[in-house]
C-alpha cells in the first residue's frame, strides 16, 4: 500500500486553513452581533450642532506647562 505523502499534506493543510478560516468568520460575525447589541441598548450620546461652543479657559495649563520646561531647562 503506497500513500502520497505530499495528498496527504495537502490534506491536512486544507483541513487547518479551512478550520482557522470558519473560526476567523465566526469570530468577525459574533464581533458584529455583539457592536449591533451594544449600539442598541448603550447608544453614543449626540451633542446638539446648534449649542454653543463654550471656551476652555487654559491658563492653568499653560501655567503648568511654562513652569515644567523652566525647571526641566535650570536642572
Amino acid at each position: 500500500m503506497e500513500t502520497n505523502l505530499i495528498l496527504e499534506g495537502f490534506k491536512f493543510m486544507g483541513l487547518g486553513m479551512g478550520t482557522v478560516f470558519l473560526f476567523l468568520i465566526i469570530l468577525i460575525i459574533s464581533m458584529n452581533l455583539l457592536s449591533m447589541i451594544v449600539h442598541r441598548f448603550f447608544p453614543e450620546p449626540h451633542q446638539n450642532p446648534d449649542a454653543p461652543v463654550k471656551e476652555q479657559d487654559n491658563t492653568k495649563v499653560i501655567a503648568a506647562i511654562t513652569a515644567t520646561i523652566t525647571h526641566h531647562r535650570q536642572g
